[in-house]
C-alpha cells in the first residue's frame, strides 16, 4: 500500500499553486504520463488555444502521438448519429457510441 499524499505544484503559466491528487497522480502514473506543469484553467485555456476540447479528462500529454510530429493512429467507425463511415484516433470497442466529426461538434 503506498503512503502517497496529495502534492501542491506552482503552475508555470499563470504562477498559482494547483493540487495534485493522490488519485490524479495514480492516474497520470497508470498512463506514464509526467506531472502536470500547468493548473486545469491554463491547461484549459491553451487547449482553447491550439482549437482543442471536447473529450478526455482535461489532459494534453500522452497516447496517439498528436503534436509530436508523427501522424496520429486513425481507426474506421460508424457514426452512431448519422451513420456515416468516419475515422475516429482511437480503437472503438462498442461499449459507447461513436460520433463524426459534425455530429460530434454539433452536440456542444
Amino acid at each position: 500500500m503506498s503512503m502517497a499524499t496529495e502534492k501542491f505544484i506552482q503552475c508555470s503559466a499563470c504562477g498559482n499553486e494547483f493540487s495534485f491528487s493522490v488519485e490524479e497522480q495514480e492516474f497520470y502514473q497508470s498512463r506514464g504520463f509526467q506531472d502536470p506543469r500547468k493548473c486545469k484553467p491554463c491547461r484549459d485555456a491553451a487547449k482553447a488555444s491550439r482549437g482543442g476540447g471536447g473529450g478526455g479528462r482535461g489532459f494534453s500529454r500522452g497516447g496517439g502521438g498528436g503534436g509530436y510530429g508523427g501522424q496520429r493512429q486513425m481507426y474506421p467507425a460508424t457514426c452512431s448519429s448519422c451513420g456515416i463511415q468516419t475515422q475516429v484516433p482511437f480503437q472503438p470497442n462498442g461499449s459507447k457510441p461513436v460520433y463524426c466529426r459534425d455530429c460530434y461538434q454539433s452536440s456542444y
